[in-house]
């Protein structure tokens, strides 16, 4: 086992916004790490979150992102997505026990940034703007509760990569340009037991030469480059800058694969090294996030949240146990049964237990709510008599498609029952009916459920969260859900 530390580091950047998916193959270990407390009030930070869907993508230089061409397609893309999405979930899920340490905060102050919504296609759900340098320069991430390390296309020792970007002017990070990118030796612990878990390669040419990764995506993409530290500096909504010390960065320069609209990634996922638990622990080691409708117009905007809501607009926030260090880097939570009209439905125990093969996490990178078949064919057997009222439709979107669609003519919420989700320890999650029966083309409504194969887990979607705000509380352990609208006060 390991024991691993922060350790402040020298250089400054600055971040403007984020963006949530995409999911990385890794080596399941356990692994013990501690959070430590901030002694400083710090004040409120909050980063725009934007749909791969939205217009304000396609607008960008650089990249094809934006609306789709129709409905069917925007759910064509979904599916695709989800589907490389879950099989690297379903690698990682090797059950592993909890093991690590957070230690008291004394500031719970918030760092807030908003999201926007659209649709996904391939490699991701939410983006986020990232400025980073001296001056800055911006940048569109992938934020992603699923990957551990944040990584962005580089310039570093290769003389010609990504030189017809540049030549555009497009955005390539070059480290060289800033004193205080410190690349971290390949014949460092860090290195190679630290970061053995991110793809780091054992082989060291030179003493002086820099920790290389190899990174596989589970859609076949392939990230080539080096890690370095760096402080990145943070906005607050009250406009002063507090720096996030010792942030995991790592230099891309070269890409195999499908990274041809976006800059990089930010790690969001629970592990040491990730900007989520990164900025956490300055802002009362909490992170937020509220999506709103993924079909809502584009000036409602979604939010990620660093590091306490004001909630007092919200219905009475529910907490649930958060299963950290179990499936690192996702969030894993203890699901007990799920009702249609409260009345619960006849789902074998072993369904929700992780340690049997089973299990449910919570995942802003999937848009659709993948259940296992023992949850998912009860969960469409309950709804076979109001749906058989419709006429039955297919999508032919390809494999991994929603099963159960139907026309919409007549088609109202009231006639639709209500589904909730229920938590070992009480919690009950009520989705709004649009949330499970989606829009999936024009005239066309969808169950949101994919069957997934047994054993393995089930996947609570980003649909199935939307019009809720979700706490993350890293320090307790704790998952806090509450009804909302999104519109928050910075």
């Amino acid at each position: 086992m390991f024991c691993f530390r922060f350790h402040p580091s020298k250089m400054e950047s600055s971040i403007i916004f984020i963006f949530l998916s995409l999911s990385l193959f890794s080596n399941n270990c356990n692994f013990f790490f501690q959070v430590h407390a901030s002694k400083y009030n710090h004040g409120k930070v909050k980063f725009k979150l934007i749909h791969r869907h939205s217009p304000e993508l396609g607008k960008m230089s650089g990249t094809t992102l934006g609306p789709p061409s129709s409905s069917r397609e925007r759910i064509k893309q979904l599916i695709h997505s989800d589907t490389a999405r879950l099989h690297a979930i379903s690698h990682r899920l090797v059950p592993r026990r909890k093991n690590f340490q957070v230690e008291t905060l004394r500031s719970s102050n918030l760092v807030e940034l908003p999201m926007r919504s659209a649709a996904d296609i391939g490699t991701g759900q939410y983006f986020v703007s990232f400025r980073i340098g001296s001056p800055p320069r911006k940048f569109i991430m992938i934020a992603d509760t699923g990957s551990t390390v944040t990584w962005m296309k580089c310039k570093y020792k290769c003389k010609t990569c990504f030189d017809d970007r540049i030549h555009h002017h497009e955005r390539i990070f070059n480290p060289k340009t800033l004193r205080t990118f410190i690349p971290i030796p390949c014949l460092s612990s860090m290195c190679k037991q630290d970061l053995a878990r991110s793809f780091s390669l054992q082989k060291c040419y030179r003493s002086t030469s820099p920790c290389a990764y190899d990174f596989r995506y589970s859609d076949g993409t392939k990230v080539l480059g080096i890690f370095g530290n760096d402080t990145v500096i943070v906005r607050l909504t009250n406009g002063k800058k507090i720096k996030v010390p010792d942030v995991m960065i790592g230099c891309s320069e070269t890409i195999f694969g499908n990274f041809h609209d976006i800059d990089g990634v930010m790690g969001l996922g629970f592990d040491q090294h990730s900007f989520a638990v990164k900025a956490a622990e300055k802002f009362g080691n909490k992170f937020s996030y509220c999506l709103v409708d993924h079909l809502s117009p584009s000036d409602l905007v979604n939010f990620l949240v660093f590091g306490e809501v004001d909630d007092s607009t919200l219905p009475k926030m529910q907490y649930t146990e958060l299963l950290l260090g179990i499936v690192n880097p996702y969030y894993a939570v203890n699901v007990s049964g799920i009702s249609i009209d409260g009345e619960m439905l006849a789902i074998p125990s072993y369904a929700w237990d992780l340690k049997s093969g089973g299990g449910f996490i919570v995942d802003s990178g999937s848009s659709l709510t993948h259940l296992v078949e023992p949850v998912f064919n009860q969960v469409i057997a309950a709804f076979q008599a109001p749906i058989s009222k419709f006429k039955k439709l297919s999508l032919s979107v390809g494999p991994s498609e929603p099963e159960y669609c139907f026309g919409d003519v007549g088609y109202k919420e009231s006639l639709m029952p209500k589904l909730e989700v229920h938590f070992a320890d009480g919690a009950k999650l009520t989705p709004p009916v649009k949330s499970y029966v989606i829009d999936a083309a024009e005239g066309v409504k969808c169950l949101g459920f994919v069957p997934t194969r047994w054993p393995g887990p089930s996947v609570i979607g980003n649909i199935l969260q939307q019009n809720h705000l979700w706490e993350f509380d890293l320090l307790n352990g704790k998952l806090g859900f509450a009804s909302s609208s999104c519109t928050f006060d910075d």
